[in-house]
């Protein structure tokens, strides 16, 4: 029988906005690059344009993707290959914003197979780990002709403007459904679950290192990029719904979440078991030995479908990912 995997960092270079450091210190490493924002976990994604970075390598060597692909049932289970073949629907992240992120979108899958020929959309969602400001959802609706205005004109204080403002800490959740207009603020750190694609449309580049002009579009233009992007308004109930606090166990998303992908809270002052099937596990906090692995906080596992049952001991929390129910 196989066994859960301790997974090293998976952090792509030079991404283009900065970040880093609150990843490190979470996971008990020295030091960081400047653009290291984000730690891949488990990912059998590549980086936009990119042949394998970004792609999740095993200590004995493989990459994960190929991994799955030679043995799908003993990584995902039969249920998930009978429908999804040996697509494991799950890329997750820890992201470090050590600046805030543009104000951006991604599309739905309906876009991305009509206009990209991509598999998946993204749909993602955030465990909050270091708390800050995030802004999600439009004040108001937003015409075609003034939304690409302002992306034209780079007017970035009315764009950011018309986002939704909100303090998050340590245990909230962020549901971002496809096309919702979002951007995380400066000093976040959070655990994303994501559909594995990447997949961004900029509404604003200054002060990044990313040409947004060139590749802000996804490669379709502006005039059909944003036509990806939701314009309706969102209440002040509507973005509570968006936003909250996690329950301190179980699952953490909103329902809607639950078609892309599913996020369990595990305290552990004892014992605990996480179920069969394939799972990231991420060691939020305390000193957990999970199977006969013992790990701290900042620790990642991927655990195949074929591991069974994994028993917890210890005093600790764990974060448990896993792709959406078959």
């Amino acid at each position: 029988m196989s066994r859960p995997v301790i997974l090293p960092s998976n952090r792509p270079a030079e991404r283009f906005y900065r970040g880093g450091a609150r990843i490190s210190a979470f996971r008990g490493e020295s030091g960081s690059a400047p653009r290291e924002p984000e730690d891949w976990i488990g990912s059998t994604t590549t980086v936009n344009g990119e042949p394998e970075l970004g792609l999740t390598r095993l200590p004995d060597g493989r990459l994960l993707r190929d991994a799955v692909q030679a043995d799908p049932v003993e990584w995902l289970g039969e249920e998930h290959v009978r429908r999804w073949g040996a697509d494991t629907r799950l890329l997750v992240k820890l992201l470090d914003a050590g600046q805030r992120l543009p104000v951006h979108a991604h599309p739905h899958d309906d876009f991305a197979a009509s206009h990209l020929g991509r598999a998946h959309g993204k749909a993602e969602a955030w465990y909050i780990l270091r708390g800050g400001t995030v802004h999600v959802g439009l004040r108001r609706d937003v015409g075609a002709a003034e939304l690409a205005d302002l992306v034209e004109r780079q007017d970035v204080e009315a764009l950011l403007g018309l986002l939704h403002a909100v303090d998050v800490g340590p245990g909230d959740v962020v549901w971002v459904p496809p096309g919702e207009l979002h951007a995380i603020g400066e000093g976040v750190l959070l655990l994303e679950l994501q559909q594995p694609e990447d997949l961004s449309i900029l509404l604003e580049w200054e002060g990044f290192a990313i040409d947004g002009p060139a590749l802000g579009h996804l490669g379709l233009g502006f005039d059909v990029a944003l036509d990806a992007v939701n314009r309706r308004s969102r209440s002040a109930d509507e973005v509570r719904t968006l936003v909250g606090a996690a329950p301190a166990s179980g699952s953490v998303f909103p329902s809607d979440a639950g078609r892309y992908f599913r996020l369990e809270r595990m305290p552990v002052d004892g014992e605990a078991v996480i179920e069969e099937g394939f799972s990231i596990a991420v060691v939020a906090s305390g000193a957990l030995t999970v199977g006969s692995d013992a790990v701290g906080a900042g620790s990642t596992l991927v655990v195949p479908h074929g591991a069974g049952a994994i028993n917890v001991i210890g005093a600790g929390e764990l974060l448990i990912a896993r792709p959406p129910a078959p």
